[in-house]
Protein backbone atom coordinates (compact mmCIF):
# COMPACT_ATOMS: atom_id res chain seq x y z
CA UNK A 1 0.00 0.00 0.00
CA UNK A 2 1.25 3.50 -0.86
CA UNK A 3 0.64 6.69 1.04
CA UNK A 4 0.04 9.67 -1.23
CA UNK A 5 -0.07 13.36 -0.41
CA UNK A 6 -1.53 16.22 -2.45
CA UNK A 7 -0.26 19.80 -2.55
CA UNK A 8 -1.73 22.76 -4.39
CA UNK A 9 0.57 24.93 -6.50
CA UNK A 10 -0.04 28.15 -8.43
CA UNK A 11 2.07 28.97 -11.50
CA UNK A 12 2.04 31.27 -14.48
CA UNK A 13 3.59 31.59 -17.93
CA UNK A 14 3.59 34.08 -20.76
CA UNK A 15 3.46 31.19 -23.29
CA UNK A 16 0.63 28.76 -22.43
CA UNK A 17 -1.29 26.89 -19.74
CA UNK A 18 0.79 23.82 -20.56
CA UNK A 19 4.00 25.75 -19.94
CA UNK A 20 2.61 27.08 -16.65
CA UNK A 21 1.79 23.49 -15.61
CA UNK A 22 5.31 22.35 -16.51
CA UNK A 23 6.75 25.18 -14.43
CA UNK A 24 4.59 24.17 -11.44
CA UNK A 25 5.79 20.56 -11.61
CA UNK A 26 9.40 21.60 -12.18
CA UNK A 27 9.39 23.95 -9.18
CA UNK A 28 7.62 21.43 -6.92
CA UNK A 29 10.09 18.68 -7.89
CA UNK A 30 12.92 20.73 -6.37
CA UNK A 31 11.60 20.00 -2.88
CA UNK A 32 9.13 17.13 -3.39
CA UNK A 33 10.21 13.69 -4.61
CA UNK A 34 8.18 10.82 -6.09
CA UNK A 35 5.65 13.01 -7.94
CA UNK A 36 3.01 10.72 -9.45
CA UNK A 37 0.47 13.01 -11.12
CA UNK A 38 -0.77 16.53 -11.67
CA UNK A 39 -4.41 17.66 -11.82
CA UNK A 40 -5.23 21.03 -13.35
CA UNK A 41 -7.83 22.48 -11.01
CA UNK A 42 -8.22 25.94 -12.56
CA UNK A 43 -6.98 27.90 -15.55
CA UNK A 44 -7.15 31.65 -16.09
CA UNK A 45 -5.43 34.29 -18.17
CA UNK A 46 -4.94 38.02 -18.30
CA UNK A 47 -5.60 40.03 -21.45
CA UNK A 48 -3.49 42.91 -22.76
CA UNK A 49 -4.32 44.87 -25.90
CA UNK A 50 -6.94 42.30 -26.88
CA UNK A 51 -4.52 39.35 -26.69
CA UNK A 52 -3.93 36.69 -24.03
CA UNK A 53 -1.00 37.94 -22.01
CA UNK A 54 -0.34 35.70 -19.01
CA UNK A 55 -1.56 32.14 -18.46
CA UNK A 56 -2.22 30.98 -14.89
CA UNK A 57 -2.89 27.52 -13.47
CA UNK A 58 -3.84 26.18 -10.08
CA UNK A 59 -2.71 22.54 -9.98
CA UNK A 60 -2.85 19.69 -7.50
CA UNK A 61 0.31 17.63 -7.43
CA UNK A 62 0.19 14.11 -6.00
CA UNK A 63 3.32 12.43 -4.67
CA UNK A 64 4.16 9.27 -2.78
CA UNK A 65 5.37 9.57 0.82
CA UNK A 66 8.00 6.98 1.71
Amino acid sequence: MSILKVIEVLANSDKSWEDATKKAVSQASKSVKNIRSVYIKEQSATVKDGELDNFRVNVKITFEVK
